[in-house]
């Protein structure tokens, strides 16, 4: 089979209370019950992609998993990879890094426990790092990471140890063997959709999300040979009737644009991983690690 020329990643944060409970702070129930209705809609995502014949990457949290421990066995036995997303959506850049190295590991127990898989992937819950998060990444021996921002469609190496601050030039630290699946703010259902005073307030149409998404799509489609297109969604806010309804459509748009295949994030990170060793990539990308900055004037 020939390489792809686009390869297009759905992916889907899990968080169902756990992101009330730990980024909004909320205490209170009803407003808890706004992620309980992104489990509700796990059944009828996982119908949808079955009919579009695509796989897909679902991040969980290891309390969503033992909430929901059947949903996360449908993700499971319908083929799609389930990614890392913390233990209840708790900020990394809040914590120690002993307290961060205990969350990863609750949620690869809880995990086993709920569906016996080990994630190859990770996404930071609000797409937040400590300082000590890629160190862990490479530790706990994940493949990628899908929280950064530095590219749009092109994965690269993510770096361990930058310095920075408002007085100083920016110090570039070193790359670690953590393949950076790219995250985008445009891309992320939930800043369109989801009324969150204070946080997130908008209500767009999907319609006017849907022109969003593909046009990222085309331009990707038309000027990036063999990128990766990552689009992440969460199920309380992309699985309400008319936004699926619009998701299905683009899916069928996108299939039938020559050289596109849907996959998992582990799977496109793999493959780009054995075509791009780290340090010719760091060669070929002398920038990425600050060849040329200047450090001191």
């Amino acid at each position: 089979m020939p390489e792809p020329y686009l390869s297009v990643c759905l992916s889907f944060d899990v968080d169902a209370m756990s992101s009330w409970i730990n980024s909004m702070k909320s205490t209170n129930i009803p407003s808890l019950s706004r992620g309980e209705f992104g489990a509700h809609v796990i059944p009828r995502i996982l119908e949808m992609l079955r009919g579009c014949g695509v796989t897909a990457t679902f991040f969980v949290p290891g309390h969503t998993a033992l909430a929901f421990p059947d949903a996360v066995r449908a993700i499971v036995a319908a083929g799609h990879e389930v990614g890392h997303h913390g233990w209840v959506h708790e900020h990394p850049s809040e914590m120690e890094a002993s307290q961060e190295r205990e969350v990863l590991e609750r949620g690869f127990a809880a995990l086993d426990k709920v569906a016996h898989v080990t994630p190859r992937g990770y996404r930071a819950p609000a797409y937040i790092f400590s300082e000590s998060t890629p160190e862990l990444l490479q530790e706990f021996g994940f493949l990628y990471d899908s929280s950064c921002s530095a590219s749009d469609f092109t994965p690269y190496y993510l770096r361990h140890g930058d310095q920075f601050s408002p007085t100083e030039p920016y110090a570039f630290g070193k790359l670690i063997n953590i393949v950076e699946m790219p995250f985008s703010t445009t891309l992320n259902d939930f800043p369109h959709f989801e009324f969150v005073g204070g946080f997130s307030t908008a209500q767009s149409t999907p319609q006017h999300v849907r022109d969003l998404w593909q046009g990222e799509f085309d331009y990707a489609h038309q000027n990036v040979p063999g990128g990766c297109y990552v689009l992440t969604m969460h199920p309380e806010a992309i699985g309400r009737g008319h936004r699926l309804t619009m998701l299905e459509s683009l899916v069928r748009y996108m299939k039938e644009q020559d050289g596109v295949v849907f996959e998992t994030m582990s799977a496109y990170a793999g493959r780009w991983k054995g075509a791009n060793p780290k340090n010719r990539w760091r060669d070929e990308n002398p920038w990425r690690v600050g060849t040329g900055s200047l450090e001191a004037f």
